[in-house]
C-alpha cells in the first residue's frame, strides 16, 4: 500500500464536496480518478499532496514516498528559464554527484598508495549512490522523453514565459517524468498532448512506469489502455472498480440496475406486508391482531435499502437539419495554406458525402483548426474549396471565438436567435444545465465545459445540416461526451471534426482523413480501423487512397526509403547506447572489486577504460541527436 484515503470529508461553505472518500492504491497500480465535472477530484488532489487540508478523515502515504504532481495550473516551472533547462533542473542532485565523481577521479591520480585506499572508498560510495540513483540512464531518459513528447529543437531553447498552453503542458509533463517520482498525480495530463504524443505516454511510459499513478482524465481512451482500477467519485462518496474505464462503465451500468432493481423489489416486498397487516388489523380479532403485530416486528427489523441515487444530471439534446443538403457536401483539391513563410500543408484533396461523419486527425501544429477555419470562410487559402449546394454550415469553434465575452448566457443566446421568447430561451439553457440565475453568468467567467455547452446549444438551434466542429470533446466530462456522440450518431445531417478523443472518435466517425504537410490519407471506419489499416499500408508499403502521380509516387517511395534508413540508424544508435551504457556499469563495479581496489595501477587501467567508454558514449548520444534533427 502506497497511498490510503480513509473517510476524507470537504466542504466548501455550506456546499459539501467530498462526503465519504476511502480507496486505496497498491504499489505499482494504475488507477483513475473519475466523475463529473465538479465532483472533487482536483480537491482530492490538493489534499492528497498537502496542498489542501480535508475537514475529516485521513490520508495515509508510506513513509518515503515521493509524489510526483501534474495540476492543470502547472505552477512549478521558472518563467525565465529555457524549456531544457527546466527539463534536466531535476538532475541537479545527480549533477552534483556526477562532479564529485570526477573531482575524486582527478584526486586519485595523484595521491600515494597509502592515501587511495581510503580515496577509492569515498569513491566507490560516490559511484554506488551514482547508480542506485540510475544516474547512467539520466541522459537517456532525457532523450527518451524529449522525442516522445515531440519537443524540436528549437522549443527546447524558448523561455517557459513564452510558452502556449499546449507547450506548457508538455514541458511540465516531462519535467514531472523525468523527476520519477514514487506516486504520480496526474491531473488531465492528456491535455494538449497529440495523438502521437499520448500514445507514446501511455505506450511507453506509463505501462512501463514502475511507481503508482493515479490519473484524473476524461480521455476513455487513454484509461482504458493504461489502469487498472477506477475510483469513481459521485455525490461526494467513492467506490472502486478493478478494471478499466470501458469495464468501470459497464460494470456500474449494470450495478445501478441491479440496486434498484432490488430497491423496487422490497419496496414492493413493504406495500405487500403493510398491506397484510392493515387487512389482519382490519378483522378485528385477537388471533389476528397477534399476527399483525408479529409481521409488523419482523417488517421493522428489515434492513431497508435507501433508493439508488440518480445518475448525474446530463445534457438533453439532439441536433437535425432543416434543410437538406445535396450529396455532395464538400470537395477539397489542391488545397495548400502558408503563414508568411511557414507552409502548414499543400495539396489536401478529399470529398464529404452527405450524411458521413468524417474525422481529420493530425499532429499538433499540422493546421487541423485552420483548415476547418477556411472551410467556414474565415481563412485565405490556396487550391479550391467548393461546398455543395443547398449546404448550411454550423462550426463550434475550441476557442470560442464566435462567442463574446462580455454578454450572459442568456444574452448571448437571445441576440443569436430574437425570435425565441424568454421562456424558450430558458427552457433550452435548463436542457444544457444552466438553471435559475445560472443563465445570467457572463460569458467570460465560464470555465471550458461550461462555454462548450453554450456553444453546442447554438449549433442545435441553428438547425444546420452540416456541422464543423473543433475539439467538441475539450473540456466535456465524460456523461456529456456520451450525450454528444449519442446526438452525432442519431444526426441526419453531415459531420466534420478535428479530434484527438480517440474514445470519441471509434464511437463517432465513418471516415478518419490523416493530414499532413504534404496531403491527406483517408482510411474508411473508426479510429482502430485506421490503425489497423495505417500499419498494414506501412507494413506492406501499399498505394495510399488518394490518387498520385508518377512523380508523386517517386517521391513518396524515396521518402519512405529515407525514413526507414533514418530508423534503422536511430535504433542502431540507440542500441550502441545501451551497450555502452552496460559496459560503463561494468567498468564501475570493477573498480569497486577487491581486486582491483588493491592494486593502484590496475585501478588507474580500469579507470582509462571507463574515461574511453564515456568519451564514446558522449559521441554517440551526439550523433543520435544530429540523427532525431535531420
Amino acid at each position: 500500500m502506497v497511498l490510503m484515503c480513509k473517510n476524507v470529508k470537504k466542504s466548501f461553505g455550506a456546499t459539501e464536496v467530498l462526503e465519504d472518500i476511502s480507496f486505496i492504491v497498491e504499489e505499482g497500480e494504475k488507477c483513475a480518478v473519475v466523475g463529473v465535472n465538479g465532483a472533487g477530484k482536483t480537491t482530492l488532489f490538493k489534499i492528497i499532496t498537502g496542498e489542501d487540508q480535508a475537514d475529516s478523515g485521513e490520508v495515509i502515504i508510506k513513509n518515503g514516498m515521493k509524489i510526483g504532481y501534474l495540476s492543470q495550473t502547472m505552477g512549478f516551472m521558472n518563467p525565465e528559464n529555457t524549456v531544457y533547462d527546466e527539463l534536466t533542473s531535476v538532475f541537479r542532485e545527480l549533477d552534483a554527484l556526477e562532479t564529485a565523481i570526477r573531482d575524486a577521479e582527478k584526486a586519485m591520480a595523484n595521491l600515494a598508495d597509502e592515501q587511495l585506499e581510503k580515496a577509492l572508498e569515498r569513491y566507490n560510495g560516490l559511484v554506488a549512490t551514482f547508480e542506485v540513483q540510475n544516474g547512467y540512464e539520466k541522459e537517456s531518459r532525457l532523450k527518451g522523453v524529449i522525442k516522445g513528447l515531440n519537443f524540436a529543437a528549437e522549443e527546447l531553447e524558448l523561455p517557459v514565459k513564452l510558452l502556449s498552453g499546449g507547450r506548457k503542458t508538455r514541458a511540465s509533463l516531462g519535467k514531472l517524468l523525468l523527476s520519477s517520482p514514487d506516486l504520480l498525480l496526474l491531473d488531465e495530463p492528456t491535455n494538449h498532448l497529440d495523438i502521437s504524443a499520448v500514445t507514446w505516454f501511455e505506450d511507453t511510459f506509463i505501462k512501463n512506469y514502475p511507481g503508482a499513478v493515479l490519473i484524473i482524465s476524461h480521455d476513455r481512451y487513454f484509461l482504458d489502455k493504461t489502469v487498472k482500477k477506477v475510483v469513481e467519485i459521485e455525490y461526494g462518496k467513492a467506490r472502486s472498480y478493478n478494471g478499466n474505464y470501458t469495464y468501470y462503465a459497464l460494470k456500474k451500468e449494470a450495478d445501478r440496475e441491479s440496486e434498484m432493481h432490488r430497491y423496487i423489489s422490497q419496496q414492493r416486498e413493504i406495500e405487500r406486508q403493510e398491506g397484510i397487516i392493515k387487512q389482519l388489523r382490519s378483522f378485528n380479532r385477537e388471533k389476528f391482531v397477534k399476527r399483525a403485530e408479529s409481521r409488523e416486528k419482523l417488517l421493522a427489523k428489515m434492513e431497508r435499502m435507501d433508493k439508488p441515487p440518480n445518475e448525474p444530471e446530463k445534457m438533453r439534446f439532439m441536433l437535425e437539419p432543416n434543410l437538406e443538403s445535396g450529396n455532395d457536401v464538400l470537395s477539397l483539391q489542391n488545397v495548400s495554406k502558408s503563414i508568411g513563410d511557414n507552409t502548414l500543408f499543400n495539396n489536401i484533396e478529399f470529398e464529404i458525402k452527405k450524411g458521413e461523419i468524417v474525422s481529420i486527425i493530425g499532429p499538433n501544429g499540422i493546421g487541423k483548426s485552420t483548415l476547418l477555419k477556411m472551410i467556414y470562410g474565415g481563412e485565405l487559402y490556396n487550391g479550391r474549396i467548393i461546398i455543395g449546394t443547398n449546404v448550411k454550415i454550423g462550426f463550434y469553434d475550441q476557442e470560442h471565438a464566435l462567442m463574446d465575452g462580455t454578454k450572459t448566457i442568456f444574452q448571448e443566446m437571445a441576440d443569436a436567435f430574437p425570435r425565441l421568447t424568454n421562456v424558450r430561451i430558458r427552457s433550452i439553457l435548463a436542457a444544457f444545465m444552466f438553471k435559475g440565475d445560472e443563465v445570467f453568468k457572463t460569458i467570460s467567467t465560464l470555465s471550458g465545459g461550461e462555454k462548450g455547452r453554450v456553444a453546442l446549444a447554438k449549433l442545435m438551434l441553428g438547425n444546420v445540416n452540416f456541422i464543423l466542429l473543433d475539439e467538441p470533446t475539450n473540456h466535456l466530462d465524460m456523461f456529456s461526451k456520451e450525450v454528444l456522440e449519442q446526438a452525432l450518431r442519431n444526426y441526419t445531417g453531415t459531420v466534420l471534426y478535428v479530434s484527438h478523443d480517440r474514445y470519441f472518435i471509434n464511437n463517432t466517425a465513418e471516415k478518419v482523413i490523416e493530414l499532413t504537410s504534404s496531403g491527406t490519407t483517408v482510411y474508411l471506419g473508426n479510429y482502430d480501423n485506421y490503425i489497423e489499416k495505417k500499419d498494414i499500408r506501412q507494413q506492406s508499403s501499399a498505394e495510399v487512397i488518394k490518387s498520385n502521380t508518377p512523380n508523386d509516387y517517386k517521391a513518396k517511395k524515396e521518402a519512405e526509403a529515407a525514413a526507414r534508413k533514418k530508423a534503422a540508424h536511430l535504433a542502431r544508435l540507440e542500441t550502441e547506447i545501451e551497450q555502452t551504457e552496460a559496459l560503463i556499469k561494468a567498468a564501475d563495479k570493477r573498480l569497486f572489486s577487491d581486486e582491483v581496489c588493491t592494486n593502484p595501477e590496475l585501478t588507474m587501467k580500469e579507470y582509462a577504460k571507463k574515461e574511453e567508454l564515456e568519451t564514446q558514449l558522449e559521441k554517440l548520444y551526439e550523433e543520435w541527436e544530429a540523427a532525431t534533427i535531420l
